[in-house]
């Protein structure tokens, strides 16, 4: 071989081994996304290794806190595991940082999501105990290849985002040990490949959503410690579920049926009620059965001493009586017994007995076992309690009926009697309405129909913004508990119109709380036909109002005030962003004309939306707001109907 050929050869191989040294490297794009994830995590400790964009992220890892797997040049697994959390984390958590506990209160989980998306090849996303804090943000769905998806021990609330149930290609979700406090989304169905689901420890309510009977892949179920009220339908449908664990929460139906191949069922700490169902002696795969602290009544099955994987058996604190069978056969796999304080009798079996075998833990006290039984009490203890308790049930039921009876009367004697005073002149809201607009500086079109007929309303309905709370009425308490009692710092402005405060409701929505003087020309139900008002005028380009406060709250100087909840909108006013003098973006002419299209949209809606139509809407730049996708809405629309201030509207865009 000449030296030209070794050349060659040579040239052939350093290509062979470089390209494929490159290929194995993760796309710079990729890259970026890993360390802009580094810089809104605050910098944690555990990606100190990830040092800049010539480190080769996929080939280096710190065992037990961060991993990240790469194929084809694209990341496909991410692990970041923080300081394991004190089990005593701050259950008091209000939605705000908490200083060496959360993030700082820069941190936006919707940016981290964001910045997630782009990683589109993710498979397995483990983000634990980093002290993320906020809502989940809806989408969280872009993530659309995602299998596994854990973000427990932070700090996330809200509620569930139901756009999580459209994921298909999810198969474990773990929100462990957060403050969520919504409801369980409910929009699961058969195409989901969802096998694990563990919303354990957080403050999730209302019911267990019925749609997840639909997902027969689970086989992990998991809501235990939350405040989940109400039934429990017939879970047998959920043929491949090995685990259900519903302990610490607000269930109150009788114990529902169950899949034949479950291993664990853990239900204690709720309001269980009626007899354990027979077909729990049948359950042949059970290995852990805990019912305890609930109100079940009856007979102790049998059949569940003798099932042949049973080895944790917890049956105390309910009102279960009658004696215990004399030849109870005990599984050879049962370990711990546990029947103490319920209202059993008769002598305690020779299998339970642990004078006799050292294999088995049994707890009896607190029943009427005779024998050598320790703790029991008298056998009348336990007769006459059962004898009480039907009688208490038949008072109950002719109290309720005798109850229900009076209420009847109540009310039929108030509404004879509020009839009487209120109607005998035919006053009806439209004559309130009427009497007042007559004497305001706004009568100029302002109908008295214009409330009480829902045909001058249907465009606004129509135009409803689905991704809001319908307007109710809030409590001074809940605003002040929105505001942290409208300290400075959420202060915001004040106008003609009252003074502005940012806030965050217990459902983790952001709003701005406006306060104003109430009207004094208006009675509170005139005001309130008034509010029902500005409440269905709902439009894509009007900032919508949430709902109000008219609980007679005594301002400065000894006026009743109102307050109104509006959605937050959080890229400021359009006059930010007219000017060249502005230390941000600057918009162009295009720009301009987008938000001046979107006004018009809105003024558009306000003029002819509902008949006759809002006419005095202070249309100045200021009052033009841009929210997170640059869309514009207009504010302070309609005010001049419930306020008894005027406006010249010296500079609007008229």
């Amino acid at each position: 071989m000449g030296f030209h050929d070794l050349v060659l050869l040579f040239c052939s191989a350093w290509c062979v081994f470089y390209v494929g040294s490159c290929s194995a490297q993760l796309q710079s794009s990729q890259t970026q996304v890993l360390l802009q994830l580094k810089k809104h995590l605050e910098y944690p400790k555990q990606l100190e290794i990830w040092r800049d964009r010539w480190t080769d992220l996929c080939s280096i890892s710190s065992p037990g806190q961060v991993n990240v797997t790469c194929k084809d040049n694209f990341v496909t697994e991410l692990t970041i595991l923080g300081d394991d959390k004190p089990t005593t984390k701050g259950r008091d958590f209000d939605g705000f940082a908490i200083p060496n506990q959360t993030l700082s209160e820069s941190f936006s989980m919707d940016s981290l999501v964001a910045t997630l998306a782009r990683l589109t090849s993710l498979r397995v996303l483990n983000l634990v105990s980093l002290g993320m804090w906020g809502p989940l943000p809806d989408r969280i769905h872009r993530l659309y290849a995602l299998e596994h998806l854990d973000l427990s021990s932070n700090y996330l609330y809200g509620s569930i985002p139901p756009k999580i149930c459209t994921m298909e290609n999810l198969q474990t979700l773990r929100l462990v040990d957060n403050f969520f406090n919504g409801t369980i989304p409910s929009l699961f169905n058969s195409s989901s490949h969802l096998t694990v689901l563990s919303l354990k420890s957080n403050r999730l309510k209302g019911p267990f959503p019925p749609s997840i009977l639909s997902v027969t892949t689970l086989t992990e179920i998991d809501m235990s410690s939350n405040q989940i009220s109400g039934s429990l339908e017939d879970l047998s449908v959920l043929s491949s579920l090995e685990e259900l664990d519903l302990r610490e929460n607000r269930l109150e139906s009788k114990l529902p049926a169950m899949p034949k191949g479950l291993i664990s069922l853990y239900l204690s700490r709720n309001s269980f009620s009626g007899e354990i169902p027979k077909h729990y002696g049948q359950l042949n795969r059970l290995e852990k059965l805990d019912v305890s602290f609930n109100s079940l009544t009856g007979t102790a099955p049998s059949e569940l001493f003798s099932l042949p994987n049973i080895s944790y058996l917890n049956l105390a604190s309910n009102m279960l009586n009658g004696p215990l069978q004399n030849h109870l056969r005990c599984s050879s796999q049962l370990r711990f017994v546990d029947i103490s304080y319920n209202r059993f009798v008769g002598g305690l079996p020779s299998s339970l007995n642990t004078t006799k075998s050292e294999k088995i833990v049994v707890k009896s006290d607190g029943n009427c076992l005779s024998g050598s039984v320790q703790h029991q009490h008298a056998v009348s203890y336990c007769t006459e309690a059962h004898v009480k308790k039907k009688s208490y049930r038949v008072g109950i039921f002719v109290g309720l009926i005798v109850g229900i009876l009076f209420i009847i009367v109540v009310l039929a004697l108030t509404i004879i009697i509020t009839c009487k005073r209120y109607f005998p002149w035919g006053v009806s809201e439209q004559h309130l309405l009427h009497k007042t607009v007559q004497d305001s500086s706004y009568a100029a079109g302002l109908s008295s129909e214009l409330v009480t007929n829902a045909r001058y309303v249907s465009e606004a309905e129509k135009l409803g913004r689905e991704d809001l709370p319908t307007c109710r009425s809030y409590s001074l308490e809940e605003l002040k508990e929105a505001t942290n009692n409208f300290d400075n710092s959420t202060f915001m402005g004040e106008n003609i119109y009252g003074k502005l405060y940012r806030g965050k409701l217990e459902s983790g929505i952001q709003v701005v709380i406006r306060s104003l003087p109430l009207s004094k020309k208006y009675s509170i139900r005139n005001f309130k036909l008034r509010l029902d008002l500005l409440a269905k005028l709902r439009h894509p380009h009007l900032v919508s109002l949430l709902g109000h406060c008219i609980d007679g709250v005594v301002g400065e100087n000894n006026e009743a005030n109102v307050f109104l909840i509006y959605e937050y909108v959080s890229n400021g006013t359009f006059q930010t962003y007219l000017s060249g003098d502005s230390p941000g973006k600057v918009f162009n002419w295009s720009e301009r004309l987008s938000v001046l299209i979107n006004v018009a949209k809105a003024v558009h809606f306000l003029h002819t939306g509902m008949i006759p139509g809002f006419f005095k809407n202070r249309l100045k730049t200021n009052n033009i707001l841009l929210n997170e996708n640059w869309m514009a809405k207009l504010s302070d629309y309609g005010l001049s109907i419930i306020s008894e201030e005027t406006d010249a509207c010296g500079s609007c865009l008229f």
